[in-house]
């Protein structure tokens, strides 16, 4: 059983089907997001999709939610998106022995640089969109569309550890 987390989310445009999308003004993408929870080893532990308006700490409630009821998570180590105290103190509403630990960007430094803990939920993100139908979000409903991601990610396991 897991004892830390790392969370994301990514914006992934998608296509016309109906179903519930946004615009992520940040990254100018109209479509969805997939907040993920992985453990230290960047295995799933959860996957919440959300229109792309969505704000991060909104979307990691919905991520959370059941993952702090099911799992006894010591620590979760998130970016910038998720700080904030309100943040912080819902998590630890939750389930008390939880803490929320900030990964910040190391100041001074422009470009790309590995971030401890956080490249291990980056790498997840590059593992799920290796699968062709997960590059764009093409399902009408969020369920759907996180059982697909749910599905890469056990093929990627079967693939590691056959």
């Amino acid at each position: 059983m897991p004892s830390a987390g790392i969370i994301d989310s990514q914006s992934v445009r998608s296509d016309g089907h109906g179903g519930p999308v946004g615009y992520d003004a940040g990254k100018k993408i109209k479509g969805r997001k997939r907040f993920v929870c992985v453990d230290t080893l960047g295995m799933l532990l959860g996957v919440a999709i959300t229109p792309a308006n969505v704000p991060e700490r909104a979307g990691a409630k919905k991520l959370l939610q059941p993952i702090l009821r099911a799992q006894r998570l010591g620590k979760i180590w998130a970016d910038g998106g998720f700080s904030g105290p309100e943040f912080s103190n819902w998590v630890s509403c939750q389930r008390s022995s939880t803490k929320v630990e900030i990964v910040k960007r190391i100041s001074g430094n422009s470009g790309f640089h590995i971030l401890p803990k956080r490249w291990v939920v980056e790498r997840t993100f590059a593992w799920v969109v290796q699968h062709r139908r997960l590059v764009r979000d093409y399902e009408r409903s969020p369920e759907c569309a996180a059982a697909w991601v749910f599905l890469a990610m056990i093929r990627v396991m079967i693939n590691r550890y056959s």
